[in-house]
């Protein structure tokens, strides 16, 4: 049984990311065994609406709930600084990615998850995100254009042999971005264009000719020197609040492994070379950064063995046994991939 990371895109989502007290990893432990069965109970009171809930786990947490290896590539997020921008990085235990077709339904998982770790955990940070028109990002242009599908997504996403205590899990950034849509919309659209590396209205990319070598598109395309595009599954979310004119995109990517991401952030706030930062960047400010796991379904309701940890959050964990079947279900994902998530 797997957490169902690929699905058809989401109208709403609720973004939490919490910190466990000391001394509460029983409970969030129980919680996240729990889990799928929580969301099972609320979706199914309007399964048409596709709710589903992901939670990750970040590297000192791990440690904290588990007398197991981390998985090979968790550690926590490393900010990333340029000549001009920065790319933060904020703690998070637990991360839970709610969505659906209806708010409502979000909502209700995130109250029941909150019930449960209600004076054990403290919330850092709650976003409530939507889709806006048709499928665009406040800054008016389509997100999530190149997101992977069919078998291609499961690749991109899936632990495999390199791992194989936790093959069949994903890691997880997230970041929130804060626009300055003024700023962005005193520019011609002719010139917004230019920064994306997109048409605005067509969504078709900029021929390389006319693409500027520090546009979105530009940046964010990861090739490995044998020409293989390296790619990952985005399920942004438009957010804001016009009274406080604050007005954003969280940012979520899903990957085998966080190095693709970690090398798209490299060259958007630092360069390659140096100094050739994304130019989205100059209207897009990131205030948090947070890197999570993923783990199967199966691993969260049954990792054996697990324990209560007594030993401070920096002690190596002890090695044991890994309690999930190594299945990622392709087949079942593979039926429900009828469009690639944004």
């Amino acid at each position: 049984m797997v957490q169902e990371v690929l699905r058809q895109p989401a109208k709403a989502a609720i973004f939490l990311v919490v910190d466990v007290r000391p001394g509460s990893e029983d409970t969030a432990r129980d919680l996240l065994a729990d889990f799928a069965g929580l969301t099972r109970s609320v979706g199914f009171r309007a399964p048409d609406d596709d709710l589903t809930g992901i939670v990750g786990i970040g590297a000192a947490m791990w440690r904290r709930l588990y007398r197991l290896p981390v998985p090979r590539e968790l550690h926590p997020f490393r900010s990333v600084s340029g000549a001009r921008h920065t790319a933060p990085a904020t703690h998070g235990d637990l991360l839970f990615h709610l969505r659906a077709r209806r708010l409502d339904l979000c909502f209700e998982l995130a109250r029941q998850v909150m019930s449960r770790l209600a004076g054990h955990v403290t919330v850092l940070d709650e976003v409530q995100g939507f889709k806006y028109f048709d499928e665009r990002d406040l800054l008016g242009f389509v997100d999530g254009t190149e997101n992977p599908t069919g078998p291609e997504a499961v690749a991109a996403i899936t632990v495999g042999a390199e791992d194989p205590a936790y093959a069949g899990g994903s890691y997880v950034i997230v970041q929130k971005y804060l626009h300055d849509l003024d700023a962005w919309q005193a520019l011609p659209v002719a010139e917004q264009e230019r920064v994306i590396g997109r048409s605005k209205i067509s969504d078709i990319e900029l021929p390389d000719a006319e693409k500027p070598a520090n546009s979105h598109v530009a940046v964010n395309t990861i090739v490995d020197p044998d020409g293989t595009e390296r790619q990952i599954v985005r399920e942004n979310m438009v957010f804001g609040s016009p009274s406080a004119a604050e007005f954003g995109t969280y940012f979520i990517g899903y990957a085998a492994t966080p190095g693709v991401i970690e090398r798209m952030l490299q060259r958007m706030f630092v360069g390659e070379p140096p100094g050739n930062h994304d130019r989205i960047l100059d209207f897009s400010t990131a205030v948090t950064g947070s890197l999570f796991f993923v783990p199967t379904a199966a691993f969260l309701e049954k990792p054996a063995p697990t324990t209560s940890v007594t030993t401070p959050a920096t002690t190596p964990a002890t090695p044991g046994p890994d309690g999930t079947d190594g299945s990622l279900g392709i087949g079942s994902l593979r039926r429900s991939l009828r469009r690639s998530p944004t």
